[in-house]
């Protein structure tokens, strides 16, 4: 009889599997146009319009096809050789920004706004965030301040049972700075050392938006004059350059103060990631390519920019 359980896969293998459809895109366009033949205009023409499909934005692919053009013009040149100098700039663009989540045991609790669209993975990614936290041995708690969606308070209500944490929550329709600050006041009474705060992500009224998440801040300040003291982003990779939108509005109305990016297994448009760190230079703190805990990491630079180009000796 064969133990029919499925082998635990590695981080690099899950990314590597994840980022599998934004590779497809890149490495078969780069083998379609790069055929051992001296680089010319139409090639470097062709890498450019290849690189903004792929969602690697326009600065991106200008940079790498100037590269090319300085350095290799009217040479061969393979498509392994373009592979190597893509990966090396989206690792320079990329590097600079990967930054862990770091819990300051300072604060007490440390208090994490979480914000981005309904549909992002961002109460998701909160749940697997209690769960990384839990792990280390911090105590945690989730406040459920994404008040207007049944589902969203339903399904952190399920993360913390789940994963054996307490969950602030209230009817829907209710005050959400109301309920942080309640959550707040009972991290700190409790000695939480992280409080991760659940918010609306409506983008349909922005100024709606606006207020709200400043009167989060500003209810959640009288308790704590240096809360919130990590504003994270959740961007899901299937939305593509709707992400850059997205970025600009959470930046214009919350201080926001890093990324998480998740869904890159979903997706061909994994290179919008480059395009947001080139246009924002937002710390990136981790990336997410599947629904498990474990599928929630830390964001490496040069690993994943080898993947999204197809490297295989990784």
């Amino acid at each position: 009889m064969t133990d029919s359980t499925p082998e635990k896969r590695s981080w690099l293998q899950r990314l590597k599997a994840g980022l599998s459809r934004s590779k497809t895109v890149i490495s078969e366009g780069l083998t379609g146009i790069f055929t051992k033949r001296k680089l010319d205009d139409a090639m470097l023409e062709e890498l450019e319009d290849l690189l903004i499909t792929a969602d690697l934005g326009v600065a991106m692919a200008s940079r790498v096809t100037a590269h090319l053009a300085k350095t290799r013009y009217d040479k061969d040149i393979s498509p392994g050789e373009v592979q190597d100098v893509l990966a090396r700039e989206v690792t320079a663009i990329l590097e600079p920004l990967a930054r862990p989540l770091v819990i300051d045991s300072a604060n007490r609790p440390h208090v994490i706004l979480m914000v981005g669209v309904n549909g992002s993975g961002k109460t998701t990614t909160i749940g697997k965030l209690a769960r990384q936290f839990k792990d280390q041995g911090k105590r945690v708690m989730l406040a459920a301040g994404d008040t207007f969606r049944a589902a969203a308070i339903e399904q952190l209500q399920i993360w913390g049972t789940r994963t054996g944490v307490p969950v602030i929550a209230s009817k829907v329709g209710g005050d959400a700075a109301g309920l942080a600050y309640e959550a707040l006041e009972a991290a700190q009474k409790d000695q939480i050392d992280v409080l991760l705060i659940d918010t609306a992500g409506r983008l349909q009224n922005k100024s709606g938006l606006m207020d709200e998440l400043a009167k989060l801040v500003r209810v959640i300040r009288k308790l704590d004059p240096t809360a919130p003291h990590d504003v994270i982003l959740v961007l899901d990779a299937t939305t593509g350059q709707n992400a850059l939108n997205q970025t600009q509005v959470f930046r214009d109305v919350a201080d926001v103060s890093g990324i998480v990016m998740t869904k890159l297994d979903g997706t061909a448009k994994g290179g919008v990631l480059v395009a947001l760190g080139e246009k924002f230079g937002l710390p990136i703190h981790a990336i997410g390519v599947g629904e498990s805990v474990e599928d929630l990491h830390p964001f490496a630079p040069e690993t994943f920019a080898r993947a999204l180009v197809g490297i295989e000796d990784m």
